[in-house]
């Protein structure tokens, strides 16, 4: 058989648009189109997707990745060519879709770029061209536009009818399964002179039904402004008996099916049917109509949206502003290496945090929950991007995110849609991830390299508090939902702890919640959300480690706190000292018992309320506690989960089952590894530089396969480990079973890169950029996806931690632009190849919300490992600097100097 020719898209501009030629050959793509106002869509090449605000409030009915191409309810633009010929501009025609594999085939073209998309279909044989352009306006309103433009590209004048037709789905997307038809008889239906106009009556809940206040429109008119001549508004009417929305009865047999603007209906599916008038289109003339897709509090608000969107004018205008806010958002990092099309390629990769602030995890067709919100491991890696872009918001939002940490160390586990705002659980299961509480400090230490605001360690703020307890072991009876979610004191007072008292929290906690081996139980599962089925004996030795490097980091923190703020002393809750062993009596680390029972003591102290009495400690013997701890699980790591197996090879062993039994090494099975057991060794220097050498080639050996684009998250087990997790119940090469997962390749790649290992941590990167950049592999749009499937495709596009990973990596390690403590940290790692033709990479980044310029001229042509940084030129004058471990440190009082609003040009010599 014949390899089938296969497309790829192409760079067309310099802020990321690109063009996919035969864009309709490619299943499951789709691109987003939103604002920051929660207007969500999702469009593919035939214009299929939905329109959404919220889980309750879909515009257009809810799609998961398979209705793309299994359902017809798609936007819709029908022709009747010379009353003879039907023609969707859409391809959504049946006939259309007969001819889809044939030589008469049509051309499509998809061409987009930041938030706008156009669709371009040439049928030569009928001698007709539609150019579907579409986006989601840069402001407050929750509307989709459209211009379809119909060009005659033939030889002899055509009379065109146009018809746009677009379902209004307009309710939850509970709807689909839960009284579907019922709740199609709350429709109350209405024709405005723009457009039809949906307005339930009620939000359909048994649980407790509401009055609706949300109204669905679709708009319309044509280039000039001009209504639209007729409205068909009811679904049945427009598909005729027998017909569909691929073939509809009312389009085809050119029925008058129409009724003027002032027609009221009620009880029936809907849809936006809008009949325009008929038009002569001479040889190469053209026509737009202007088509808006709203939601929007009543009637009123969505006709308002008619005089401020339907013309071509006033659509070219927003359209225009549209690529201007986000060409302007994303462009606050900027990158200009050797190769253009990675450059362009980051620009994607920089807008998907933002995306995912706005769509959370369950908007876009490739979904896992589906029902809204964000999880705490979101909130915080989400942050990281922000850091970098959008600095000035960050440290209140950080504040208000550690007011879902409860006492015992655990944390809520669904964010609110407002600040600081937090639900228990999710699905009504008490769970508890082990991991959650290493991010925060992560995040937070970023934030504080970059600003200096070392001070947010001494803020207040609350504890998350509902009915678990224990870790979500127990609940308390004491506790009832009336009592709010904020934690109290003896008093019934809020009680208020510092961030500094909820990191502390979160990793003392953790220190004394061991398993039988000794490392950090593994509880309802890590990172790795798939091993969720080892809650009694499961043990993460891979985020074991990440908690010692933040320990260690925590006590140089509280070291340079004291030493910044001239103060030696700090207040913590009187309970917590109880997990400051070394200023009491110190426990027996290596034995499991002794700091089980300790941290028993702990929550014993604090179940349902706390005293409020505070101690204070010294900051010296804060840091040595914190130092001892993170130091003992080093040395314990190092000497029990170092493996080697019958091969030669060498690396850490990851995790532990239910049963207590070692996951890595040797098997009868086959060799068993995981990546997320390399990376946080490595990452929190536990690994040494000989064993990092050791770890490289043993994930070389076993995890690295071209086929996916990289390092694949773990070996194929060949076995249904019901004593470890779900994910071994999948197919091997998928989602979290050994697929080649974004988030923990970049987070290996960054690891690599912070222990000076430039060259590895490339290939890791590089590795996923081409694979991704092979179209006829990968089938999708410029960006990283979640994970890339054991076929090579990229699924769960564009809603990944991974792009805020791999934004991180690029500043703060590959070009090495990155804060500590306020002053500015230059430390290049790029390769030879990664300069330009003059020798020169360029990073535009904001630091200490100063825009800067960050020019690296290696005229010598060196490699990294062969370069310093030799001199430093801001705004054309030399300055003074330190070195310190390669890296170059600017004082902040002198970046403070610089200007605030004019870009600040950082010339750096390698020699």
């Amino acid at each position: 058989m014949a390899e089938e020719r296969c497309k790829a898209w192409e760079f067309i501009g310099k802020n990321g648009e690109f063009r996919l030629e035969e864009a309709d050959k490619s299943s499951y793509l789709y691109f987003p189109l939103s604002n920051e106002a929660g207007m969500m869509s999702v469009v593919t090449p035939k214009l299929h997707g939905d329109i959404k605000t919220s889980q309750n409030t879909f515009a257009l009915m809810p799609v998961s990745v398979e209705d793309l191409h299994n359902t017809k309810s798609a936007r819709n633009f029908w022709l009747n060519i010379d009353d003879e010929i039907i023609w969707s501009a859409t391809g959504n025609s049946a006939q259309q879709i007969a001819l889809h594999f044939n030589p008469e085939d049509e051309k499509v073209t998809v061409e987009a770029g930041l938030l706008w998309h156009k669709v371009i279909r040439e049928n030569e044989k009928l001698g007709i061209k539609s150019e579907i352009t579409s986006f989601v306006p840069a402001n407050d309103d929750t509307v989709e536009l459209m211009e379809v433009k119909i060009t005659n590209i033939g030889e002899k004048d055509k009379k065109i009818t146009p018809t746009a037709a677009i379902p209004i789905y307009g309710r939850s997307a509970d709807n689909l399964r839960d009284h579907r038809h019922v709740t199609s008889l709350l429709h109350r239906i209405k024709t405005i002179d723009s457009g039809i106009v949906v307005n339930p009556t009620l939000s359909f809940d048994e649980r407790g039904h509401q009055i609706n206040d949300v109204s669905y429109g679709v708009l319309g008119s044509n280039q000039n402004g001009e209504r639209p001549v007729g409205f068909c508004p009811i679904v049945e009417d427009f598909i005729g008996e027998g017909g569909n929305l691929e073939w509809p009865k009312a389009i085809v047999k050119n029925l008058d099916v129409y009724c003027q603007a002032g027609k009221e209906l009620e009880g029936f599916e809907s849809i936006g049917g809008l009949r325009f008038k008929d038009t002569i289109l001479k040889a190469g003339e053209e026509e737009s109509y202007i088509i808006a897709i709203a939601i929007g509090e009543n009637v009123d608000i969505v006709d308002s949206l008619a005089e401020k969107y339907l013309n071509k004018d006033l659509f070219d205008n927003y359209l225009s502003q549209n690529r201007a806010y986000w060409e302007e958002k994303i462009n606050k990092v900027q990158f200009k290496s050797g190769n253009p099309d990675y450059d362009n390629w980051m620009k994607w990769v920089t807008l998907q945090p933002i995306l995912r602030r706005i769509y959370g995890c369950s908007f876009l067709p490739h979904h896992d929950y589906g029902r809204g919100g964000r999880g705490w491991r979101d909130l915080w890696q989400d942050c990281l991007a922000l850091l970098l872009m959008e600095p000035e918001g960050v440290r209140d939002l950080l504040l208000n995110n550690f007011a879902g940490i409860r006492i015992d160390g655990s944390n809520a586990t669904i964010i609110g849609s407002k600040p600081g705002e937090f639900i228990a659980d999710r699905n009504n299961i008490s769970r508890v991830w082990m991991d959650h509480g290493s991010w925060p400090f992560l995040t937070t230490k970023l934030y504080i390299d970059q600003s200096g605001d070392i001070d947010f360690l001494l803020e207040g703020q609350t504890y998350f508090k509902d009915a678990q307890i224990y870790r979500s072991k127990r609940n308390d009876e004491n506790w009832e939902p009336e009592d709010g979610n904020k934690l109290l004191d003896r008093e019934g007072n809020i009680y208020k702890g510092s961030i500094l008292e909820h990191m502390l929290v979160q990793h003392l906690t953790l220190f004394f919640n061991v398993g039988e081996h000794n490392n950090f139980k593994l509880e309802g599962a890590d990172w790795n959300d798939g091993l969720d089925m080892a809650e009694e004996r499961g043990e993460s030795v891979a985020f074991t480690a990440l908690y010692a490097s933040n320990l260690l980091e925590m006590a140089n923190l509280l070291r340079e706190l004291a030493e910044r703020r001239e103060i030696n002393k700090l207040e913590i809750a009187r309970e917590m000292k109880l997990l400051l062993d070394t200023l009491n009596n110190k426990v027996d680390y290596d034995s499991v018992e002794a700091k089980h029972k300790l941290l028993g003591q702990y929550f014993d102290s604090c179940v349902s309320r706390v005293s409020g009495d505070k101690v204070e400690i010294s900051i010296e013997e804060l840091a040595n506690d914190l130092k001892v701890k993170g130091n003992w699980i080093i040395d314990h790591l190092r000497k029990n989960e170092w493996i080697k197996n019958n091969e030669g090879y060498e690396w850490f062993n990851g995790y532990y089952d239910n049963d207590g039994k070692r996951l890595e090494g040797d098997h009868p099975l086959g060799t068993r590894m995981t990546l997320t057991g390399q990376v946080f060794t490595i990452m929190g220097g536990v690994a040494t530089d000989e064993q990092v050498e050791k770890i490289v080639k043993a994930a070389d050996h076993y995890l690295k396969d071209d086929i996916v684009g990289g390092y694949r998250l773990n070996t194929n087990f060949k076995e249904l480990k019901t004593n470890l997790g779900r994910l071994f119940g999948f197919a091997f090469g998928h989602k979290e079973n050994g697929a080649m997962f974004s988030h923990m390749a970049v987070m290996y790649g960054n690891a690599l890169y912070q222990r000076g290992f430039a060259k590895e941590g490339y290939e890791v990167i590089n590795s996923i950029y081409r694979h991704c950049k092979e179209f006829k592999t990968s089938r999708i749009y410029p960006g990283i996806p979640e994970y890339i499937n054991q076929r090579g495709r990229g699924l769960y596009h564009y809603l990944t931690g991974s792009a805020s990973w791999l934004l991180l990596t690029e500043v703060t390690q590959v070009y090495g632009v990155r804060g500590e403590l306020g002053n500015l940290v230059l430390n290049p790692k790029l390769l030879k190849k990664q300069f330009d033709n003059e020798g020169n990479a360029n990073i535009y980044t904001l630091f200490a919300n100063r825009p800067i310029n960050v020019i690296y001229k290696n005229q010598k042509e060196l490699e990294f490992g062969e370069y310093n940084i030799i001199d430093i030129i801001i705004n054309d004058e030399e300055i003074n600097f330190e070195i310190k471990d390669q890296s170059a440190i600017i004082k902040k009082e002198l970046i403070e100097r610089l200007s605030l609003d004019d870009v600040n040009e950082i010339e750096v010599i390698l020699g």
